[in-house]
């Protein structure tokens, strides 16, 4: 069961569950019924924006099939933020899976990076 913004209610609250349903601010920089975008605090690029699912899936290998259309819907999503930002010519998307690959909150995330040039291999 859901409640009025999207998140589960009995969802495992983390700080971004937090950021959904407004309890703490953040740089909001976009928003639909399915996902949040907003500046990282720790910018590691001169963009760098989090996209969340308002759904708390905790790290994309828990995503299920029934996921399959909002996962979807981030990366389109992605592209959106990207256009909004002036940057969609040149711009990263990395999600990290688990503590090993650098993923320190637990609740799927996309991480927008633009601004400077990338590298190869990343990480």
């Amino acid at each position: 069961m859901r409640n009025r913004n999207g998140t589960e209610k009995n969802a495992v609250t983390t700080i971004f569950g937090r950021i959904i349903r407004r309890e703490i601010p953040a740089d909001i920089v976009y928003e639909d019924d399915s996902c949040l975008a907003f500046r990282d605090i720790n910018p590691q690029a001169p963009i760098h924006v989090l996209l969340i699912p308002k759904k708390e899936i905790a790290r994309l290998a828990d995503a299920q099939p029934e996921d399959q259309a909002l996962l979807g819907h981030l990366l389109l999503a992605a592209n959106k933020v990207a256009r909004q930002l002036g940057v969609q010519d040149a711009y990263r998307v990395v999600v990290n899976n688990g503590a090993g690959a650098g993923q320190s909150v637990l609740h799927l995330h996309l991480h927008i990076l633009a601004g400077r040039p990338m590298r190869w291999p990343p990480g």
